[in-house]
């Protein structure tokens, strides 16, 4: 290999080097090699500094042209190229060459990046985010016997001792890049069901969604009660509170139960969905519901109180309840949630 190595440093034809590139590591991925001895023959082929990177992981790999780990601070990269695997990026190869990239660099670092994704699937499970949606959908189906249930959990890459979170997502972000944010250093796992995103962690942190995003999250450890609670909680997702957890619902979930043409049969719910042509009554409504005081109100809509105060008033003599009094709030507040649970 190292023979190869010096041969292919001395090429004159960049036809004739690009093809023993492609021979170099097609050898490389036969004899099974793993992530440091890549980098290793990386490094000695390009004389100069090769790194690997993982996402999933976090996992950093830096080798010198001699074959030991690079110990000196990195430096600016020369090249690099993704390494994708199931068309997910899940890292990074790079060269860390002084001066201009050389003429293969490109080339090894395509075959690099080819080899490193080989590596990662064969010893897996694979660091991917995206997931076989048909695996995901036997993993939270509530006709899933337990043992189906879990050997699709080890499949996904799940340990059997660890509790798995279901999250419904709506978003025009990819499902990667979200579950990625979302558990950066556990397993997480991604796939599109029907309407609805589906993610599986370990770990959730709500802090961590990205904007834009609207997202319902399951209490149970059980994934299929999980699944189902998490689908409930997206429904109350709005534009001011875009990510719900299931537990946080308390009795309001029960709303969800309510079937669709009763709750469009109810006064209360009607009256709110005459208002909703009405971006800013609804928006005032909205708020003052969220608050419960004209003043806090007032500062989510930037406007003076008195102008609030003036709103609702007239708000509350079309929907025929006294905004102010704190029968009249609840009232509102449950036919503006039942109201938008139906749209789901």
């Amino acid at each position: 290999m190292e023979a190869l190595a010096a041969r292919l440093s001395h090429l004159d034809s960049q036809a004739e080097g690009a093809i023993r590139v492609v021979m170099f590591y097609d050898t490389l991925m036969r004899r099974r090699v793993d992530l440091p001895a890549l980098a290793r023959a990386s490094a000695g082929l390009a004389e100069c500094v090769a790194g690997i990177r993982l996402h999933g992981t976090g996992r950093v790999i830096r080798m010198a042209p001699d074959g030991r780990q690079a110990s000196a601070p990195p430096s600016p990269s020369s090249t690099t190229m993704p390494i994708s695997l199931d068309e997910e990026e899940i890292g990074t190869v790079w060269l860390e060459r002084p001066g201009p990239p050389g003429p293969l660099d490109e080339q090894l670092l395509e075959r690099l990046a080819i080899a490193v994704a080989a590596v990662v699937e064969r010893y897996g499970p694979a660091r991917t985010t995206m997931a076989d949606p048909a695996l995901v959908e036997l993993a939270i189906s509530a006709d899933c016997d337990e043992a189906a249930r879990a050997r699709a959990l080890r499949l996904l890459g799940f340990a059997a001792d660890l509790p798995v979170r279901v999250v419904a997502v709506r978003s025009h972000l990819p499902l990667d890049k979200i579950g990625g944010l979302l558990c950066p250093a556990r397993p997480v796992k991604a796939a599109p069901l029907a309407d609805v995103g589906v993610i599986l962690a370990t770990t959730v942190d709500p802090a961590r969604f990205p904007a834009d995003v609207r997202a319902g999250m399951g209490a149970a450890e059980s994934p299929d009660r999980s699944w189902q609670q998490a689908r409930t909680a997206l429904r109350f997702t709005t534009p001011r509170e875009p990510v719900v957890h299931y537990d946080d619902l308390g009795a309001l979930a029960l709303l969800a139960q309510i079937p669709r043409d009763a709750a469009r049969g109810n006064s209360d719910v009607a009256a709110i969905a005459r208002l909703s042509g009405n971006p800013d009554d609804l928006e005032t409504l909205d708020a003052y519901c969220a608050t419960g005081s004209v003043r806090r109100a007032a500062d989510l809509l930037h406007l003076h109180h008195s102008s609030v105060a003036r709103r609702l008033e007239q708000l509350g003599k079309t929907l025929g309840v006294e905004l102010t009094e704190p029968t009249g709030l609840t009232r509102t507040r449950l036919a503006l949630t039942a109201w938008r649970l139906l749209d789901g």
